[in-house]
């Protein structure tokens, strides 16, 4: 036995204060519950309401417009990704030429919404169809879908030039000058070293940029393209029954959901190496 536990002897703990119960905490707690009994209201209200003959009528349309919108939203995110490349080269280059064009084009597609954008596309290179019936892409035009489909695309792009800009800045400069001096190739040691590490900080970014895609989606509806919202309202116009935007909304939703879940478990298994 120690000369210290001889002459001070163990002493019990001291008691953990009480938690004061603040005016904030009991605004959450209120909050919460009330966001409970919002939810189970719903749930209880679409359950008394349910509609056997709308779901056997309605349901393959909503299936058929969400296979619409996850097709759409997936090669706009893909075009806009290889459209971004060289834009967020344009706006890192030392050109002021191409630096101010590729800065001009994401100010222009990022400040102004996308129904406008898509109205532009859509009725105004519409009103031009004798000019684009010489070049041959008269057929691009007169489809919504592909009209949708550039809209969201060039729209996108711009988001994703600049998450790609940022991405690729934020790499140490010492990253580049290892490899220089060490003799690697510009081009080898973009795509073997910094490319790498600048995807993984544009990983989160680019997972937000997908979710925010797929709610912007449901604009293509206002020029008859039957993607979810566009099913959503035909079968609206058909029935009046407020039910069937609630079920786009929970659409959507898990959507969201199953995205975010996923980007997460991406994520976690591309930065493994990074957690201790």
């Amino acid at each position: 036995m120690s000369h210290a536990e001889f002459l001070i002897p163990a002493q019990p703990a001291p008691p953990q204060p009480a938690k004061a119960v603040s005016v904030s905490r009991i605004v959450g707690y209120l909050v919460v519950a009330l966001w409970i009994v919002l939810g189970l209201s719903l749930i209880l209200l679409m359950i008394t309401n349910w509609d056997t003959d709308k779901f056997v009528r309605y349901g393959p349309r909503y299936i058929h417009g969400l296979w619409i919108t996850l097709t759409l939203v997936a090669f706009s995110f893909v075009f806009g990704a290889i459209l971004s490349i060289p834009l967020a080269f344009a706006r890192m280059s030392a050109n002021r030429v191409l630096s101010g064009v590729a800065y001009c084009y994401v100010y222009l597609f990022r400040g102004t919404p996308l129904l406008a954008q898509l109205f532009l596309v859509y009725y105004g290179l519409g009103g031009f169809r004798p000019q684009l019936e010489s070049v041959g892409l008269w057929w691009l035009f007169r489809d919504a879908w592909y009209c949708g489909l550039l809209s969201m695309s060039l729209n996108t792009a711009a988001y994703q030039t600049e998450i790609l800009r940022g991405a690729i800045e934020s790499v140490p400069r010492g990253q580049h000058e290892a490899a220089a001096s060490l003799g690697i190739h510009k081009l080898v040691s973009f795509w073997k070293i910094v490319l790498p590490q600048a995807l993984i900080v544009a990983l989160r970014p680019y997972g937000n940029e997908i979710i925010l895609l797929i709610k912007s989606s449901a604009v293509v509806a206002i020029i008859t393209v039957y993607d979810l919202m566009g099913e959503t309202r035909y079968a609206f116009s058909r029935t009046y029954d407020y039910q069937t935007y609630l079920w786009a909304a929970i659409f959507y939703l898990t959507i969201v959901e199953a995205l975010r879940h996923l980007w997460a478990a991406i994520e976690a298994r591309l930065t493994r190496h990074l957690k201790r």
